[in-house]
């Protein structure tokens, strides 16, 4: 289908004020405008019940944390660490604020938005280090946190996608037990030829040349794109992950390998739910200001995590 008639106007008003691409811009211009942009197409802030900041250890230093709570309870919370996008280059945990507020909400449960080192001052693996880190801590510190360790999930959007993915291959191994992930269009292989990344080369949407540029920022070595760890899809194995739910665009460079990422995970007998949105492009997930599809998208994620959860919320 063509693309959403609401993302055509969206695309249109970027072509008409002529705005330059992300990957023509420094990288401190590129990362101002990242999150100018990230939040202006996010609306207003959905209200939590609680907010809290956090500084942990990480393998490279200091890591923040935010601490999204729904509603103040006594009981243990299931928890879900929110990973957020931006090629691995650009974004802070602001740039997922509001997903993260709306799935505390409509999960009913704690969500925790981990930062990490950004390429291309640290290069791959540093960002997959930190990711696990703050997944081990949330585990280790789930007294303190209020939440329930055997209800942990991961998820994250873009490149977060593709570190909840990275860190649930870690997670099968050394832990800790990870009870479902939760991958919106993640990246899962480096240097793909796919037809969906051939495609999608408008210059007012995220396309080819976006996904090279985060590439090139993110691998000291094009050699370590063939690593399970930055390339999730060339893992010899995916038996015995956790239960995934895989969120895709049409219009998206990555459709088809985070789509090929599913298909293989179901394939390793791992229950996968695969939702591909129609007309919509890469970073629709957080634009609730303008696109009804992205609720509908999160409501999706949401349900998935529910039952992984055991939680109902009425909404």
């Amino acid at each position: 289908m063509p693309l959403d008639p609401q993302l055509e106007r969206y695309r249109a008003r970027r072509e008409q004020r002529r705005v330059t691409p992300l990957y023509e811009l420094s990288l401190t211009q590129a990362r101002a405008e990242d999150l100018r942009s990230i939040q202006d197409a996010a609306g207003d802030p959905e209200p939590v019940a609680h907010l809290d900041d956090h500084v942990i250890p990480g393998p490279g230093g200091p890591l923040d944390l935010r601490v999204y709570r729904p509603v103040e309870s006594a009981e243990p919370a299931p928890v879900l660490v929110y990973l957020f996008g931006g090629g691995w280059t650009l974004g802070t945990i602001d740039t997922a604020d509001a997903i993260c507020r709306r799935l505390a909400n409509a999960v009913g449960c704690v969500v925790v938005a981990a930062g990490y080192r950004l390429a291309p001052e640290h290069k791959f693996p540093a960002a997959v280090h930190d990711c696990h880190a703050a997944v081990r801590w949330v585990a280790e510190h789930a007294d303190e946190l209020g939440v329930d360790p055997g209800r942990l999930a991961v998820g994250g959007d873009s490149a977060g996608g593709n570190l909840a993915a990275v860190v649930s291959l870690l997670a099968r191994t050394e832990g800790p037990p990870i009870a479902h992930q939760l991958l919106v269009y993640p990246n899962t292989e480096y240097n793909s030829d796919t037809p969906s990344l051939r495609e999608n080369s408008d210059r007012y949407l995220f396309n080819h040349h976006s996904v090279a540029w985060y590439w090139d920022n993110y691998l000291a070595d094009p050699a370590d794109g063939a690593d399970p760890l930055a390339s999730p899809l060339r893992a010899a194995d995916l038996a015995g992950l956790p239960p995934a739910t895989v969120i895709t665009a049409e219009y998206d460079p990555l459709r088809d390998e985070g789509e090929r990422y599913a298909e293989r995970l179901r394939a390793a007998g791992v229950p996968t739910e695969l939702t591909r949105f129609p007309g919509m492009a890469h970073g629709f997930f957080a634009m609730f200001g303008e696109l009804p599809a992205a609720a509908a998208a999160v409501e999706t994620a949401a349900a998935r995590l529910r039952t992984a959860f055991g939680t109902e919320v009425a909404r």
